[in-house]
């Protein structure tokens, strides 16, 4: 998946099942993303740094969009 693109439902759903995520596609877009940043060893900071300058990001289009 490219970074510069923002992901869909589908591609979160998607990649937090390869993460062994449950109930994925129960959650909210935002709670999904925290998850999947989390169970990669990441701060899930989706969201919530103004001015972020963490690249590469996976995540950095939908959140700085």
């Amino acid at each position: 998946m490219s970074t510069a693109k923002k992901l869909t439902k589908k591609d979160l759903t998607d990649l937090a099942r390869e993460l062994g995520i449950k109930n994925a596609a129960k959650a909210k877009k935002e709670d999904l993303i925290h998850a999947i940043q989390t169970a990669e060893g990441n701060d899930a900071c989706f969201g919530r740094i103004p001015n972020c300058a963490v690249t590469p990001c996976l995540f950095r289009a939908d959140c700085i969009g």
